[in-house]
């Protein structure tokens, strides 16, 4: 059983595939297996995974049609053999120590769950770093429930800068959705690993360099207006359904607006009423079913809320003046890239 199994999910990244798997190649930690799924590349990238594949015998390359980005990581999940399970995105790079760091710390506390910060990236026109702290120190070095500590949960998905027990994923059957051609499938996915660790700590360092300018990548895509309710709907499925404990609905709401005000900041001005229309009417039966009595928001986010139920046309009205919705500008901003398919 190698230590740690490393998902790659592969999809028309040639520009930036070979930084990302010679940062793989360099990793301190040597007993890991990479799993490199093609989801039906039409680039180079195919080519450059084999070249990587001949020269480290750990990479494991799977090709496949195109059939998504949920499927592409169904798939390597579950080909994956590891005792800790990692993704890695293509257009983005690690650190050597990475995970050699992560495992150890994992291993050494008998950990579900270890998430670190990372750095938001730009190669152009000069190569920059920018540290993002959403585990903040003080809350960073401790062993946690996420059932106790439940910030994390309202943390953006990021896979990619995290490890997970695989049993915890095997045992509890998590999946990402795979509906074709959407986006932000690790939504729901990280949402279900938090409700189902038991023990779990946050790290301080960076490890993961993160690129903000892909202009393929899927927080750039206007169109995809409403995959992120496909995502809800399948997190308010999995705490009724698959663990359920409906005390997670409100941390389930929260979440739900915060990741619906991002959205309606990403997608095109036109689609804006629309998509808050029917957000209007989610909230208001989350309302009506008790979700939102309990749920972890402020006052001024309950009457934001309020305004969004009742005259969804004058919250967008307010939203498209700069006013903000009880909402951090910083959080808006880096909700972003939750994956999406090619």
């Amino acid at each position: 059983m190698p230590k740690v199994s490393l998902v790659i999910p592969v999809c028309n990244v040639e520009r930036y595939l070979d930084e990302c798997l010679d940062s793989v190649e360099a990793q301190t930690l040597e007993d890991i297996e990479v799993i490199c799924v093609n989801d039906g590349s039409t680039d180079s990238s195919a080519e450059i995974l084999r070249r990587h594949a001949q020269r480290d015998s750990r990479i494991r390359l799977v090709d496949k049609p195109n059939a998504g980005y949920g499927h592409t990581i169904n798939l390597g999940i579950s080909l994956a053999t590891g005792e800790y399970l990692g993704i890695l995105e293509s257009d983005d790079f690690a650190e050597s120590d990475m995970l050699q760091r992560l495992y150890e710390v994992a291993e050494s506390k008998r950990l579900d769950v270890v998430r670190a910060n990372y750095w938001l990236y730009w190669s152009s026109p000069e190569p920059r770093n920018e540290f993002v702290e959403f585990c903040q120190q003080e809350h960073c070095g401790s062993v946690f429930s996420p059932r106790e500590y439940i910030e994390p949960f309202f943390f953006p998905p990021a896979l990619w800068s995290m490890l997970v027990r695989r049993e915890l994923i095997a045992k509890n059957g998590l999946r990402l959705l795979e509906t074709p051609g959407a986006s932000f499938q690790d939504t729901s996915f990280s949402f279900k690993i938090w409700s189902v660790a038991k023990r779990a700590m946050l790290l301080h360092e960076a490890f993961l360099h993160y690129r903000q300018d892909n202009e393929a990548s899927s927080i750039n895509n206007k169109s995809k207006a409403y995959y992120v309710c496909d995502e809800y709907a399948e997190v308010e499925r999995f705490v009724r359904d698959d663990v359920s404990d409906l005390s997670l609905m409100s941390i389930a709401q929260r979440r739900k607006y915060d990741a619906y005000v991002w959205n309606l900041g990403r997608i095109a001005p036109s689609l804006r009423v629309e998509f808050a229309r029917r957000a209007s009417g989610e909230f208001s039966d989350a309302m009506e079913r008790g979700w939102l009595r309990d749920a972890p928001l402020t006052k001024s986010q309950r009457r934001s809320i309020q305004v969004l139920i009742e005259r969804p046309e004058i919250f967008v009205s307010r939203f498209n003046e700069g006013a903000s919705p009880a909402y951090p500008a910083f959080v808006s901003k880096l909700l972003g890239r939750m994956r999406g398919g090619c």
